[in-house]
């Protein structure tokens, strides 16, 4: 690719959310965030300084470093395209009466409904990160932030990009993961949004960035979240780094608070979590085919992929405790507490 500068791209506006879409096209929330200064510069975790290095020297750039040039076009697309969530579908009777091209349909919008999400958890992300920028204790962890900060600016970018040059087609946020954005965002306590964005928010999406290419069939898509995986590994290896001493020196209390918080966000994000919006526009009963969606086979497959990162993190760091391990056991989650995680090893490798 050129190293030359592109040209600023302004979308149509009609491309947009519009308050016919969501509520408030800007949102305001309230955030008691504590703040602190560090005077100690010394550099004391040698395993944080390491990965802001490593961050420094691995930044690309959406323009220059993505071919957006390559050849696409949806209307090209077949079924087979989208085998994994056809079969996902196929037992379902509302789909198995629709014509083939409306079952393309459906899987166009489906995978657009997916690609919002991706779009709007990177910009939850981006203001998670900036946060911490400000509420991280230690000098290491505010440097680590503000590169993390600048990877979810371009994740945004990417993504927004995408959609609005490819797709055409955009979601507003599915109502759980606002939830869990909002309650990340607005709690004063920053030990939490390293547990709620760190392990849980970018430890699913790392997991459900594997799995893309069975979804998507786009090359471009791909090479997008090919990057987007080796920025999410850092940061999730970031969190747990961070939070392995930090939570040894809390009260038991403490930590059982903890540990229901990243239980309730497990819960949000495997049961909860399905394109409404897309089943709405096709008439669909949405309790139905929730219900229909969390039974298939394939898709407890899936749930149970992106989470095996997840649960050995979650145990890393002391919050697999003996009061919050039964709920997690009922979730069929424990199974993967001693799973083989190397993401934590990755960037080790790649210094």
């Amino acid at each position: 690719m050129s190293d030359q500068m592109h040209e600023t791209i302004t979308y149509e506006s009609d491309m947009y959310l519009t308050k016919k879409d969501v509520k408030d096209i800007q949102e305001i929330f309230k955030t008691p965030l504590i703040g602190t200064y560090n005077w100690d510069y010394s550099a004391a975790d040698d395993r944080i300084n390491r990965l802001y290095q490593l961050a420094k020297k691995r930044q690309w750039n959406v323009e220059i470093d993505l071919d957006w040039s390559q050849p696409w076009n949806q209307e090209d697309l077949t079924l087979e395209d989208y085998a994994y969530n056809h079969q996902m579908f196929n037992d379902y009777k509302p789909y198995i009466k629709l014509p083939d091209e409306k079952k393309l349909e459906f899987q166009n919008k489906a995978a657009a409904w997916a690609l919002a999400q991706f779009l709007h958890g990177e910009q939850g992300a981006l203001l998670v990160s900036s946060q911490l920028c400000s509420c991280a204790p230690t000098y290491n962890a505010k440097l680590y932030a503000a590169t993390q900060t600048y990877d979810e600016a371009r994740h945004v970018e990417a993504f927004n990009k995408y959609i609005q040059t490819r797709p055409r087609l955009m979601y507003p946020i599915d109502k759980y993961l606002k939830y869990l954005l909002d309650k990340i965002l607005t709690d004063e306590r920053w030990d939490l949004k390293f547990i709620g964005m760190q392990l849980i928010i970018e430890g699913l999406a790392l997991g459900a960035f594997k799995t893309f290419p069975q979804v998507n069939p786009d090359p471009l898509a791909h090479s997008i979240v090919e990057y987007i995986i080796k920025d999410e590994a850092r940061h999730v290896t970031f969190g747990v780094n961070y939070l392995e001493d930090h939570i040894k020196n809390l009260s038991q209390q403490e930590i059982e608070e903890r540990a229901e918080f990243a239980y309730e966000a497990c819960v949000v994000m495997k049961n909860r979590f399905h394109a409404i919006q897309v089943f709405e526009e096709f008439g669909w009963d949405v309790e139905e085919t929730c219900a229909y969606a969390r039974n298939v086979p394939i898709r407890e497959q899936f749930q149970q992929f992106i989470f095996q990162g997840v649960i050995p993190n979650l145990k890393k760091v002391g919050l697999l405790t003996e009061t919050i391990r039964p709920k997690f056991e009922e979730l069929d989650l424990l199974k993967w507490e001693d799973f083989p995680n190397s993401e934590d090893m990755e960037w080790i490798e790649e210094a």
